[in-house]
């Protein structure tokens, strides 16, 4: 079935619903740089799909996709450091949200192949 809207992209669905994890999650920490670029990176992934949907042309939307598949990548790489650092985020809520972004990456994969 098609979209009519980046809003009835379950893809989408999720990366907002982590966005909104990850900044709740950080909300308190006092390591400043990480809590903002994990924000922005998350924020970031449900932000690249609706504006490439929005470009109107399969290539933009395909281009916007990679940029969030980029910005989930960065996503994980902080999370694995926020985990080690511990006080941040156990590492056992880390690793729940390391899947989730990568099951999040293979959504925007498989939405590219479908897109190509």
């Amino acid at each position: 079935m098609a979209y009519v809207s980046f809003e009835d992209l379950e893809v989408w669905k999720r990366a907002c619903r982590l966005a909104v994890e990850i900044c709740s999650l950080m909300r308190d920490s006092r390591e400043y740089t990480l809590k903002d670029q994990m924000s922005r990176s998350a924020i970031s992934i449900a932000s690249n799909i609706a504006e490439g949907a929005e470009r109107g042309s399969n290539a933009e939307f395909i281009r916007f996709l990679n940029i969030a598949k980029g910005s989930a990548a960065e996503l994980r790489t902080q999370l694995y450091i926020a985990s080690k650092l511990g006080a941040i985020i156990p590492e056992d809520k880390a690793s729940l949200l390391i899947s989730e972004v990568k099951e999040i990456s293979n959504m925007l994969q498989g939405l590219i192949r479908s897109k190509q």
